[in-house]
């Protein structure tokens, strides 16, 4: 299952998913991940949660955060929640133009039992139509 956290800029969707990340450690059976592109919140993310900056990995693109989030999956049999804050960013496009990784990733969590939750910095009216379900 993928769950968006939407809002513009400054809204506080990094603080919701962190939060969110942060609730979930107390109920979790498996493994935790919080993927982003910045150092700046690794001390808010509770230690029990593996994060993970993807800069460490020179990942840039789209096809590379798709490889790295699914080698990240395939690290571990029994991860359970997986946090992206700010894919498109990572991504390098557009939100409009993530239908394909979105999909894929969807065909992963079922396929796995994950929770997939993804920061997107838009309006919920501003949202690709392949993404308003997620919400």
């Amino acid at each position: 299952m993928i769950k968006i956290i939407c809002g513009p800029k400054g809204s506080g969707k990094t603080k919701r998913i962190i939060d969110q990340a942060n609730s979930s450690v107390q109920s979790a059976k498996g493994h935790l991940v919080f993927i982003t592109d910045t150092k700046r919140y690794m001390y808010d993310v509770n230690r029990a949660i593996r994060f993970i900056d993807v800069t460490d990995y020179s990942v840039a693109g789209e096809g590379a955060l798709c490889g790295f989030v699914k080698g990240v999956i395939a690290g571990n049999y029994d991860n359970e929640y997986l946090y992206i804050d700010g894919v498109a960013r990572i991504a390098g496009k557009p939100l409009s133009e993530l239908a394909q990784l979105f999909y894929l990733w969807e065909k992963d969590a079922e396929a796995r039992g994950l929770e997939i939750w993804i920061t997107c910095s838009c309006s919920e009216e501003e949202l690709p139509e392949f993404a308003k379900k997620y919400l």
